[in-house]
């Protein structure tokens, strides 16, 4: 079967990068609402970073894995714009929490003092915090997974060998990539008393790598041709994602499941996409990361507001109340989206052109057999 061509953009995924950082929001945000319950499905919020790392995996095989496989890769003009696609917000919102951290404390507020353990501080400035090189949990907690999306940039390459050569086998390559996360899950448990889909700042780096290499073998599927009936199987799938995790089944099946929407609503052409192929769900979706980031900052920030103005010593809130602390989230993300994500990707990403464009033109020159010889240059 030949490869189809694939759209430069797949909306749908990108709409649905926003479903996953609001399920992550709901989780966060649920414990200062004023109620005598919480559903099964928001305590598994977390399982919204795991979406995230399928998603990695899926889109950078769909934008490097054909340079990567014909040797046209650049190593360093990846992590180059991997670092600029993550680091210029990750750096705002780390010394926005240290700024907090440090006011609460001249305050007196009661936030726990590990917010500002120093000891963390050069892991998180080298996005190592989630590969057990940070004492503990410190800063703006959401970050280890930047971390852990760092460890598979880097790793990139390895995911990438591997994929290209499973690349006209791509039903064994999902089927090795199931397996391998199911065993990695039924393993990691007994040993460490926790899921892995739990773990963060001692075993985050690990914690992406199956859902990674899950993304990249569901990438082969979509490029061979991806799945007949694409609107039903992301149905399908979306409402397995709902099932499995409002009954709180194993996080593998969620984690399955997911897989399944993604390849689902990515073999879907943008204009049958319907709301996920929306101009509001991709602008949305492309604000996802700052939404991400500036959760627990904002949560902070208001929750500590709104508890000295309301006197709420638990600081857990009526469902007003709460609704606007939640509404904050995306106010803010769109700020720091076009005041900080956005301009400073465009610059970082601009300056390497314009170097990469400097360093092809002299080697131009230096090639060309015209070029005339400056006077201290020597003939050998």
């Amino acid at each position: 079967m030949t490869p189809v061509p694939t759209p430069p953009d797949l909306r749908a995924l990108t709409t649905l990068r926003f479903l996953a950082a609001l399920w992550v929001v709901l989780y966060t945000a649920w414990p200062h609402l004023d109620v005598g319950f919480v559903p099964v499905a928001v305590t598994k919020g977390y399982l919204g970073v795991e979406t995230f790392f399928i998603l990695s995996g899926f889109i950078l095989s769909h934008v490097y894995l054909e340079a990567a496989g014909e040797k046209r890769f650049r190593y360093g003009g990846f992590l180059w714009a991997r670092i600029a696609r993550v680091y210029p917000l990750h750096l705002v919102t780390l010394f926005g929490m240290i700024g907090l951290g440090l006011v609460a404390g001249i305050a007196g507020l009661g936030i726990d003092g590990s917010l500002t353990d120093w000891r963390s501080l050069p892991a998180n400035l080298t996005l190592t915090h989630a590969w057990g090189l940070a004492p503990g949990s410190a800063f703006n907690h959401p970050s280890w997974s930047i971390s852990a999306e760092w460890f598979a940039y880097l790793s990139f390459p390895a995911f990438a060998f591997v994929a290209w050569r499973l690349r006209e086998r791509p039903i064994l390559a999902t089927v090795l990539a199931a397996g391998f996360a199911l065993g990695l899950y039924a393993a990691f448990q007994p040993l460490a008393g926790y899921s892995l889909t739990e773990a963060t700042f001692r075993w985050g780096a690990l914690r992406i790598v199956p859902c990674f290499a899950l993304g990249c073998a569901l990438y082969l599927v979509h490029r061979r041709g991806g799945v007949p009936l694409a609107g039903p199987v992301a149905l399908v799938s979306g409402a397995a994602v709902l099932v499995s995790a409002s009954l709180g089944l194993w996080d593998a099946l969620t984690v399955l499941s997911a897989g399944g929407l993604i390849l689902g609503l990515a073999s879907l052409e943008n204009n049958r996409a319907g709301v996920f192929g929306s101009k509001a769900g991709v602008y949305l979706g492309e604000i996802s990361y700052s939404i991400y980031m500036v959760c627990a900052p904002v949560l902070l920030l208001m929750t500590n507001v709104a508890a000295l103005i309301t006197g709420a010593d638990d600081k857990r809130f009526p469902i007003i109340v709460w609704l606007a602390l939640v509404a904050t989230i995306p106010v803010a993300a769109m700020l720091t989206y076009h005041l900080v994500e956005r301009p400073a990707r465009k610059a970082m990403r601009g300056w390497s052109d314009r170097r990469a464009a400097r360093s092809t033109a002299a080697k131009a020159r230096t090639d060309s057999p015209e070029r005339v010889l400056q006077p201290s240059e020597t003939i050998v």
